[in-house]
């Protein structure tokens, strides 16, 4: 009597492992489906936050283009003193420092007329070397022809600044 039971168990066993793996898949599924959810959902927010930002910022970044003058060694007014310093402008599109570098001559003369027009006790102070900065950056705008258009230089760096 005992091989009856053995086959009624078995049935049972039977029975009970395919209710355990629906539960199985099923659990899976709605895994994958939260997984895949959360997913989209973040994905969905980065790309609108992205959107907010402003158009200046979404806009491609140049880099900066630094063209090193050579240096300038000027006698400044009164007082036998003079005035050793190196440039470097920073232009925001390559085509420009071309444009400088072959005009360069022309450059070299507006700047050293403008510093050597200056006396020493102009040019003490950090303000005193901004505003040199600002006179260098609209004498080197300028146009080098009559009816060309002005320089696209965005500053003026001092590298070196010496007065003796």
């Amino acid at each position: 009597m005992a091989a009856p039971a053995i086959p009624v168990e078995s049935a049972e066993a039977e029975e009970a492992v395919p209710a355990r793996r629906p539960k199985k898949k099923l659990f899976i599924i709605v895994g994958m489906i939260v997984v895949l959810l959360g997913g989209g959902a973040g994905a969905w927010f980065f790309a609108q936050s992205g959107h907010d930002t402003k158009a200046s910022d979404t806009a491609p970044s140049r880099v900066p283009v630094y063209l090193a003058l050579e240096t300038f060694t000027v006698n400044l007014q009164r007082d036998e003193q003079y005035l050793q310093t190196d440039i470097t402008l920073q232009l925001s599109d390559p085509s420009q420092a071309e444009a400088i570098k072959m005009h360069m001559p022309r450059v070299r003369s507006r700047l050293l007329t403008l510093l050597s027009s200056k006396q020493a006790d102009e040019l003490i102070t950090a303000e005193d070397k901004k505003k040199l900065a600002q006179e260098i950056l609209a004498q080197v705008r300028l146009p080098f022809d009559a009816n060309g258009k002005p320089q696209q230089v965005d500053d003026v760096l001092f590298t070196t600044f010496v007065i003796q």
